[in-house]
């Protein structure tokens, strides 16, 4: 197809594929041999050779030669003129197949067994998967094809696949190059081990305009008898008339085809759009039922924040006249301890200027010292007492300090649980 997605006509592609065919005969051959007269194309010259020599494998090639062509030909002529994909009930392609297979027999070798003499073309098709690598696909697709008993069948099979390809002149191609490796399965006279076969192969490009979906699977390839129809290819006017009324009857059907394409289309459409009707019902009844519990778990939260609010209230009024009670208290403590500290100087000078002074009467009063030795060992204990008393109120105190900032952090986090609360309620009004 050109760049407008249209097709050339026949004739183009016919010309096309002879040049093809011309420049394969040429890498084809080998070197130093002749291709014939200056100018003149590969394909005329085996013609006039053959007929030059009156040699019988040379006419049986060019034969072969001039049936491939024409079947080739009206092969693409037809399948472009009916306009649509190929199947096996083609008549023309059925005659196509059949004469490829009369090629690819032509010369070909006689393995000889203990009970039989087989001769099939499967085993140089078989050797193209070691030759191009993307064969293998083709060849294991053929393997497992159920049904296939003959190496024959398999290569029916083979031909089929290739052709919906659009890989079988690829495929021959690289085949016939290989001329030391084809000499184990053809004469050296063969069809494809002359120039005839590569005029073939070029002309085999020219298919690759056709599309073909054949049914492999379900056809009988094994007992199929490959006999050439020559009245396909000698027309008359009746014919010519036959012609131009399937082309009518082609289009008409490629109408029927199209209407009822078109209408399996509408109606998967129709049934698309019901089925997508009922989706987006239940869709919108289920955001229905998801807004209802929504509105519902709203409602539970603002619920649940104004319990928070009130509780949280509560607790910080709580917690406001705990810190005043426990302010009062510490006040009064502190009061009381600078007090009795003042008392404790007072006393602890005292008893220093009454030591001094028992100290110096020591000598004369000695039973006066034991009393106020006496008197500074309770003085001494109720000292101890009195630093005791005040140990345990610094502790009392450094309790209730401790108190206080626990009762802070709970403050705190009290504020910050009522802080991400609201942020939530926030978030969740904005959706």
């Amino acid at each position: 197809e050109n760049h407008l997605g249209v097709l050339p006509p026949p004739g183009a592609l016919w010309a096309a594929a002879g040049l093809v065919a011309d420049a394969v005969a040429a890498a084809a051959r080998p070197k130093g041999a002749a291709g014939g007269a200056q100018g003149v194309p590969a394909r005329d010259c085996i013609d006039t050779a053959a007929m030059a020599t009156k040699d019988p494998t040379a006419v049986e090639r060019a034969n072969l030669l001039n049936m491939a062509k024409l079947s080739i030909k009206g092969l693409i002529e037809s399948a472009l003129s009916f306009g649509r994909t190929l199947d096996s009930d083609y008549p023309p392609l059925q005659q196509f197949f059949v004469v490829m297979e009369h090629c690819l027999k032509h010369g070909l070798k006689v393995r000889k067994s203990f009970l039989s003499h087989n001769k099939t073309i499967w085993g140089p098709l078989e050797l193209v998967e070691k030759l191009y690598p993307e064969a293998e696909e083709i060849g294991a697709s053929v393997r497992d094809l159920p049904g296939l008993k003959t190496p024959l069948g398999r290569a029916r099979a083979w031909l089929r696949l290739a052709l919906m390809q659009k890989k079988m002149a690829d495929y021959l191609r690289c085949l016939i190059i290989q001329r030391d490796l084809l000499s184990e399965f053809y004469e050296y006279h063969a069809l494809m081990m002359e120039e005839e076969g590569a005029v073939i192969v070029g002309l085999l490009v020219g298919l690759n305009v056709i599309d073909a979906n054949l049914c492999v699977k379900g056809e009988d390839l094994d007992s199929q008898v490959g006999v050439i129809d020559f009245s396909m290819y000698l027309k008359n006017e009746e014919d010519i008339g036959n012609k131009e009324r399937n082309v009518q009857i082609a289009a008409i059907l490629d109408q029927k085809n199209y209407v009822e394409e078109l209408n399996r289309q509408l109606n998967s459409t129709v049934s698309s759009l019901h089925s997508r009707v009922d989706s987006l019902e239940k869709s919108n009844t289920k955001l229905i039922e998801e807004l209802a519990i929504a509105k519902n778990n709203i409602i539970k939260l603002q619920e649940e924040n104004h319990q928070l609010r009130s509780e949280n209230k509560l607790i910080l009024m709580k917690t406001q006249q705990h810190l005043e009670v426990t302010k009062v208290d510490v006040e009064t403590e502190l009061q009381t301890y600078k007090h009795s500290r003042q008392g404790l100087d007072e006393m602890y000078n005292e008893a220093r200027r009454q030591l001094r002074d028992e100290s110096q009467l020591r000598q004369d009063v000695e039973n006066e010292l034991a009393v106020q030795v006496s008197m500074k060992h309770e003085i001494e204990l109720a000292m101890k007492l009195l630093e005791k008393d005040i140990h345990e109120k610094q502790d009392t105190l450094i309790g209730l300090r401790q108190q206080l900032e626990e009762v802070k952090a709970i403050n705190i986090e009290t504020y910050q649980k009522l802080q991400g609360s609201e942020d939530g309620l926030k978030e969740k009004k904005k959706k």
